[in-house]
């Protein structure tokens, strides 16, 4: 059973959830495989489905909180066409509409994104349109034409605002945008379904998974023994005949009356952390980088030299998990030692810009776009959160080229970092991360953890 990386989101006062994995013993027979994979492609079905009927603006009024939509479902004789066992089928109408409501709050935070930029509206109009975003009801009226009817003491809010603006125009704009950024939801992918405590039976050091004949369940024995009493879910690699169970826990938040000295950070490439103090932690991630990446370098200039022809993809597969998993063992390994030996009542750790595309040297490119980095941030905030420690982000911009002793612009050289102007000369990681504990004691941190 393995730890696996689940941004750590609040389950309720003192703890959080967590996902761990179970793996199958043995090599799962072709025809249970392909049983299981007949149920993914049924579950794939139905959420396209859905996604196709209910994703459009005029169906918004339906997806909350989505026993409409399950009763249209219902009626619609889809399961009865496809075969899907009724356990499946809901499960797959819940996941799709989950999927959907993601949608439209990606689709609003871009719409709100964009009105905050604009410039050609006045407070009052901005805060109309606010309203609408915020006000489900409100929004998807607007969005299909109709007027603005609300619970009496929203509807008096309404008409106070929309006293003050015209309310064709914006609405007009709001349609416009959301045509803009809202993208109707498909899914290409049957390897794997969610599994309901209906769907599934631990037994004899392993799991039976119902499948779509009747009274008939896959055994996969697994390498432990816990029983879960929850909704998992199941992962499928066909190639290799393997599994993955997912399934969500709650851990408790530990507190330590120790951990009180205040740590700035910084990640790199080839040593993954080192303090302000100079301690550094994870010095052999640049060998087990190096190594991946030679690797699949190699791999590539074989399938090259084959012209496609295919082959061996799943000792590829395989191989490329046994490289990754050694990797984030590695790193989480290191990150609990940097936690037993600083005990950190906070840390601070620059915000990274996004990845950009093209420039520079391209096995580079290729190497740093395989780099860890936004793992190894995952795990750091999550096992922070799990700790009780305060985790503050700051802005990187020129955190690296600015003393850290009197503020002044200095080089880099050989990982020195140099300042002509008060001669102070030390590691530029240590440079690095004693900028970010300086700027997150200050102002403009981004607080994940008080």
């Amino acid at each position: 059973m393995s730890d696996r990386d689940a941004g750590g989101m609040a389950l309720e006062q003192g703890k959080l959830w967590k996902t761990i994995c179970q793996q199958n013993q043995e090599p799962v027979p072709q025809e249970d495989m392909e049983r299981l994979l007949e149920v993914a492609r049924g579950y794939q079905a139905v959420k396209n489905y859905v996604y196709q009927r209910y994703g459009s603006i005029k169906s918004l009024s339906k997806i909350y909180p989505g026993y409409t939509v399950q009763n249209e479902m219902t009626k619609s004789g889809l399961r009865e066409r496809l075969g899907v066992p009724s356990v499946y089928f809901y499960l797959s109408i819940f996941d799709a509409l989950g999927d959907i409501k993601s949608q439209w709050t990606r689709t609003k935070s871009a719409v709100g994104k964009r009105l905050e930029q604009n410039r050609g509206f006045s407070p009052q109009e901005k805060h109309y349109l606010r309203f609408l975003l915020k006000v489900s009801n409100a929004f998807a009226q607007v969005l299909n034409g109709e007027t603005v009817e609300l619970k009496k003491g929203v509807q008096t809010q309404y008409r106070a605002l929309a006293a003050e603006v015209d309310t064709d125009r914006l609405c007009r704009y709001l349609c416009r945008q959301v045509r803009k950024h809202h993208v109707k939801l498909h899914t290409n992918c049957a390897s794997g379904f969610s599994l309901s405590e209906r769907a599934y039976r631990y037994g004899d050091h392993g799991i039976y998974v119902s499948v779509k004949e009747k009274r008939r369940r896959v055994f996969i024995p697994l390498t432990d023994s816990h029983a879960y009493t929850r909704q998992l879910y199941l992962k499928l690699y066909p190639q290799e005949g393997n599994v993955e169970i997912r399934v969500p826990v709650a851990v408790n938040i530990r507190h330590h009356a120790d951990y009180t000295s205040q740590v700035g950070l910084a990640l790199g490439m080839y040593t993954m952390l080192t303090t302000d103090e100079g301690h550094c932690y994870g010095q052999r991630l640049g060998e087990y980088q190096s190594a991946y990446t030679e690797w699949l370098r190699m791999q590539l200039a074989a399938r090259q030299r084959s012209q496609g022809q295919g082959g061996g993809r799943k000792k590829y597969h395989a191989r490329k998990r046994r490289y990754e998993g050694q990797l984030h063992s590695y790193i989480n390994q290191e990150l609990n030692r940097f936690l037993k030996e600083e005990k950190p009542g906070a840390i601070y750790i620059q915000k990274f810009p996004k990845p950009q595309a093209g420039g520079g040297n391209k096995q580079v490119n290729y190497a740093v776009s395989l780099w860890q980095r936004g793992y190894i941030r995952r795990r750091l905030l999550y096992k922070c959160r799990k700790e009780s420690i305060t985790a503050i982000e700051v802005f990187g911009k020129g955190i690296s080229i600015e003393c850290s002793a009197c503020g002044a612009a200095g080089t880099k050289k050989d990982g020195i970092f140099t300042c002509a102007v008060c001669g102070l000369g030390i590691p530029e990681k240590v440079n690095t991360a004693r900028n970010a504990k300086k700027r997150g004691q200050g102002d403009g941190a981004i607080r994940y953890q008080s």
